[in-house]
This record gives structure tokens, C-alpha cells and sequence, in this order.
């Protein structure tokens, strides 16, 4: 709220409205007990009618600005939410369940209206309005005062005792809420494979149990809060108890005039009321905490990046972050710099590169070196889990070595601008993803501003015009979430004809783009992604042989380690430049020569 100007406006005037609201109880008090003890004529009246006339309008004014305040901080703090999982970038992203983000982001935030148009402006006429009333009340009849100033604190502090309850309840009923929400789209989006495996009935029972766990949860929050709102009660009326039986003594005594009778007894409750609604508002509004608590830890989470991870996680590596001899570690607050612009493909070189992930023993890749020449096509080989796409997430700026460097036109990536580099990055990921909206808007995701015109072009290139046409609406067809009315190579075709559709990029990365399709499919896209490679300097995971073929230099990664490096010689050849290990592998070279080369055979 502090950092938004426009926020801070209405928050200040929703709490000077709740405060003159609050504090012209005392005036109306004044006004009704001077009427009823006739000390005022009948003409006051109009002065009463005015004073409730302007509460309300205040109360209007209030309630017109809190929504506000709460609609203001809610986006901004979605903005600041959606930024900062962009930053993460997917692989600090997958510790993290897509549904629980939703309903973080959506339903969780939305309980913050609670808490911004109602707690807050009650902490405000709390503050104020019952010391007004003690002053008011002191000089009205001491021995009242006195009263209400000892019984006074009992509110909050039995509030206190039992909100420390309400916190840790309602968080456990948001983790409830979240665990639910995220389960229950992993079930919607996995339905067609759990009921091909018979498994939906079970999962069904599964959401059960996790929505009885919910309901059981609220349910404990709502006896707290009704147990806190007893409490609060019996505290208050006992408190005006001990204040009006000794006023009603003291009436009949003649000890004390009516006028001050009836003010004593207006302006009590009105000391007590700002408390109690404090109290029940704190518990209304500790949903929306708690989702503002988690809000807060993706947010002010350690910008904690692979490089971050424990040193014991390296293995064998020693506990000290080494860099390559000669290098420089980026300067800490230096601005970043913008990498070069223009079409020329830029060299890739990877320093003594080791990759660790946060939670998992064996770094996922360890002392790799690689040099990559401007224009050169490079296919990275290897079983699956062998480091190859983490190789591809540390060109794109997603993950950050944990020691070594990765260097642009000699430049350390880190000191880069990641956005004006990855302007000139064309991604072409193994399970592209499609969005709800037309095909032509899935094509032009990397080029918003791409005419009608270049969008087909791009399709054509990427053998995709064809089944775009035979569609109900063509290219404005709307695709089903994450491409459900497509076929696995058509997804493929589509995330092509993004990367055609930014002819200025001069990296091409795909992972594994024929993984999955038929013969047919996968020609076209080899076809197309040789098209797309032209001119480029082009890194490609692969295992299917016409896709290696593309490839000027072929790279073997084996459990985090380059074990052979060779230039391809064309179809069926394995090559005969020498074998350059990976650093610090540990493997013989004649070692390397036997295993390499059947391992490469059998992967052309």
C-alpha cells in the first residue's frame, strides 16, 4: 500500500471518514441525552437528524473508498505476483503446484476484501474513538470513567488471547483450501489418463477426503470465531453492567442528574463498540491474511537462483564457488547490459559449468565446457535425465550455473539484459504450450504486432497451413487448453510457426521437437525446423536420427557430463575429430573413443 500513490489517497480518506464517522458519536450523544432530559427543546431534533444524516454520508464515503483501496491493492499485488513468477522462470517454478498459484492468485486474494474494507478501518476508529469517549466520560462523571477505563483493555486482551487461535486455524484452513484447488486441476487436467487406467472413481473419493479435510477446517475456524464473539460479548456486557447499575443507584439517590445519566449510558457502549467490531472483524478477515502471508512468500522469497543451492549438493565439487581462471564475477546492483543487436548469430561458449537444483544430490550438470560457434547447428544426444534440457534452460537465462559461466559474444550471460536476449532466442520446447485463444494468436505469442499475412507465412513454413485451413475457422479457430483439439504433431507445427513467426532471432533452441509424432509429422518438422535452423546458430536436443542429421557437431551429455564431442559428417557417419571430454569427467580417453562411438551409432 505504500508503494502505490493512488492506494495511499483512498486508504487516507476511507480513514479519516470511519474516524469523524466515529467521533461524531459524541455529538449525537450529546444531542439525544440533552433532548431526553429536556434540557434541549424539540428544535434539536433537527440538529440530531443531522448529525445521523452526516454518519451516513461518511459511512457511504467509507465504504465507496475501502473498495476501492481493496481493489487497488489486489492488483497491484496480482501485477507484483504474476512478475515475480516470470522471474522465477519454470525450473524455480516446478517446486510450486499450478493449481494452489491459481487459487492463490484468484479466490485467496479475493478474501483480502475483508481485511482492507473492514479491519483496517476499524483499527482506526479504535484508536480514536474510545479515548474521545474516556475524555468525554471524565469530565461527564468520574466514577464512570474510572470504570470503563479498568474494564476497557479486557477486550483486546481476551481478543488477542483468542485470535492467537483464529491465525493458525485459518492458515490451516487456506493450506486446506489451496491443497484442494491444486488437486483438483491435476484431476481435471489428467482425467482422460486416470480414466483410462480405471483411476477415476478412486480420484474421486481422493477429492472427497480432501474437501471433507476443507469443510472440517472451516468448520473449526467458524467455532473459534463464534467462541471469540462470545467472549467479546460477555466481556462488553458485563463491563457496561458494572458502569449502568451504580448510574441507575446513583439516579434514584439523587446523587446524580438525568442529563449526565442518559450521557454516561449513550457514550459506554460506544466505548466498547469500536473493540468488539475490531475483534470480529480481525476474524473475517484472517482468510485473506493468511492468502496475503503466502502471497508474501512467493514474493519476498530469497531470489534464490540454482547458483544458491547447498555446496553439498555438488558431490565431489568443493564447498567454494569457483569461477574459470580470469573471470569476473558479475557486479552485485550493476545494470544489466543489452546484448548485441542485429542479425549475426552470436557464439555460446559454457565455462567449467556446474548446475545444482535445490532438493535433489546430484548437480544436473557438472564441469561442462562447450564451445559454440556463430551460425553452427550443435545436436545434444544422451539418455533422458541426462542434463540436456537443463543445458538449453541455462542459454535461455531460466536457471543460473552454480559455478562457471556462461558467456554471449564473450559477455557473462548474468550481466545481460535476459529480455533483450531472449528477444533474440526462438524456443521451440518439447510439450509446447497452447493457450485458449485462436490458432493465429498462439502463432504470433512471440510477435504480438505480426500482420495477418506474416502469421501465415509463418504457418506455411512450418508445414502447418495446411490442417490451420482444413479447420472449422481457420486461423481463427480457438484452440481447446493446452491444445486439446489438436494432435501432438500439429502442437509441434503451431510452436514452428511461433519461432518462424520472429524472423529476427539468431538462436534457435528445440527440445526434442519430433518426440512423439508419427513418420509424416515428424518429416515436416524436420523439414521445417532445417528451414528455421538456416542462418542460425542452432542447439538441438534429439534422439530421433533425421533430426540429428541437422547437425553440423554432435554432443554426447551423459549423467551431467559432455563424454563426446564430434562433428557430424553427414547420414551414418559418426565422425573423426577427436573426442573432447567434458571437463573434470574422469573418463579415459580411450575409455571415451570405445563407449562414444557405439553410443553415437546408436543414436544416428
Amino acid at each position: 500500500m505504500r508503494a502505490e500513490q493512488l492506494v495511499r489517497r483512498h486508504l487516507a480518506v476511507t480513514f479519516a471518514a470511519a474516524m469523524a464517522a466515529g467521533l461524531l458519536v459524541l455529538v449525537q450523544a450529546e444531542l439525544l441525552a440533552g433532548v431526553l432530559s429536556g434540557r434541549f427543546t424539540t428544535v434539536a431534533l433537527a440538529g440530531l437528524a443531522a448529525v445521523v444524516g452526516v454518519r451516513a454520508l461518511l459511512g457511504w464515503t467509507q465504504g465507496i473508498f475501502a473498495g476501492r483501496t481493496a481493489t487497488g491493492v489486489k492488483s497491484a499485488l496480482r501485477h507484483r505476483l504474476l512478475a515475480r513468477l516470470r522471474e522465477l522462470g519454470p525450473a524455480r517454478l516446478a517446486g510450486h503446484r499450478s493449481g494452489e498459484l491459481v487459487t492463490l492468485t484468484g479466490r485467496g486474494l479475493d478474501r483480502l476484501d475483508a481485511y482492507l474494507t473492514g479491519y483496517l478501518p476499524s483499527i482506526a476508529v479504535a484508536a480514536v474513538v474510545p479515548l474521545a469517549v474516556l475524555v468525554r466520560l471524565f469530565a461527564a462523571d468520574l466514577a464512570s470513567a474510572v470504570i470503563v477505563l479498568v474494564t476497557l483493555p479486557l477486550i483486546p486482551l481476551f481478543g488477542a488471547l483468542v485470535g492467537m487461535t483464529t491465525k493458525a486455524v485459518t492458515e490451516q484452513q487456506f493450506r486446506a483450501l489451496s491443497r484442494l484447488g491444486g488437486h483438483f486441476l491435476d484431476v481435471v487436467r489428467g482425467l482422460p489418463t486416470l480414466r483410462a487406467f480405471g483411476r477415476a472413481r478412486y480420484q474421486a473419493t481422493v477429492i472427497q477426503q480432501v474437501a471433507e479435510a476443507h469443510r472440517a477446517t472451516t468448520m473449526r475456524t467458524l467455532r473459534v470465531a463464534f467462541l471469540s464473539s462470545l467472549v467479546l460479548e460477555l466481556c462488553a456486557s458485563l463491563s457496561l453492567a458494572l458502569v449502568a447499575v451504580p448510574i441507575g443507584l446513583r439516579l434514584l439517590g439523587g446523587s446524580l442528574d438525568l442529563t449526565t445519566a442518559l450521557l454516561v449510558l449513550l457514550l459506554a457502549p460506544e466505548a466498547y463498540l469500536p473493540l468488539r467490531a475490531m475483534g470480529t472483524r480481525f476474524h473475517a478477515s484472517m482468510e485473506g491474511v493468511a492468502a496475503a502471508d503466502a502471497a508474501f512468500a512467493v514474493l519476498d522469497a530469497e531470489h534464490a537462483s540454482v547458483r544458491d543451492a547447498e555446496p553439498a549438493a555438488v558431490g565431489a565439487a568443493t564447498s567454494r564457488k569457483r569461477q574459470p581462471e580470469g573471470a569476473t564475477p558479475p557486479e552485485s546492483g550493476a545494470a544489466p547490459k543489452r546484448p548485441p543487436q542485429g542479425a549475426a548469430p552470436p557464439s555460446i561458449r559454457l565455462e567449467d559449468v556446474t548446475v545444482c537444483y535445490p532438493g535433489r544430490a546430484d548437480p544436473a550438470l557438472e564441469h561442462v565446457s562447450l564451445t559454440i560457434e556463430p551460425g553452427e547447428r550443435v545436436a545434444l544426444v544422451g539418455a533422458s535425465g541426462g542434463g540436456k534440457s537443463t543445458l538449453l534452460h541455462l542459454i535461455l537465462g531460466f536457471v543460473e550455473p552454480s559455478e562457471g559461466r556462461v558467456l554471449v559474444d564473450g559477455t557473462d550471460l548474468r550481466e545481460l539484459d535476459l529480455d533483450a536476449w531472449r528477444d533474440r532466442l526462438a524456443f521451440v520446447p518439447q510439450r509446447p504450450h497452447l493457450f485458449a485463444t485462436s490458432v493465429a494468436g498462439n502463432i504470433r505469442l512471440g510477435a504480438p504486432s505480426a500482420s495477418p499475412e506474416q502469421v501465415r507465412q509463418a504457418a506455411a513454413a512450418a508445414y502447418a497451413a495446411d490442417f490451420i485451413q482444413a479447420l472449422p475457422d481457420g486461423y481463427d479457430t480457438a484452440v481447446g487448453e493446452r491444445g486439446a483439439n489438436l494432435s501432438a504433431g500439429q502442437r509441434q507445427r503451431v510452436a514452428l510457426a511461433r519461432a518462424f513467426c520472429r524472423p529476427d532471432t539468431s538462436v534457435l533452441l528445440l527440445d526434442e521437437p519430433t518426440a512423439r509424432l508419427d513418420g509424416r509429422s515428424e518429416a515436416a518438422v524436420v523439414t521445417a525446423t532445417a528451414d528455421l535452423a538456416r542462418d542460425r546458430t542452432a542447439i538441438i536436443v534429439a534422439h530421433r536420427p533425421a533430426m540429428i542429421d541437422l547437425a553440423d557437431r554432435v554432443v554426447r551429455i551423459h549423467e551431467g557430463r559432455v563424454i563426446a564431442d564430434r562433428s557430424s559428417l553427414g547420414t551414418g557417419a559418426t565422425g573423426t575429430s577427436a573426442i573432447r571430454s567434458g571437463s573434470g569427467s574422469g573418463t579415459s580417453a580411450t575409455h571415451s573413443d570405445l563407449d562414444t562411438s557405439t553410443a553415437v551409432r546408436g543414436e544416428r
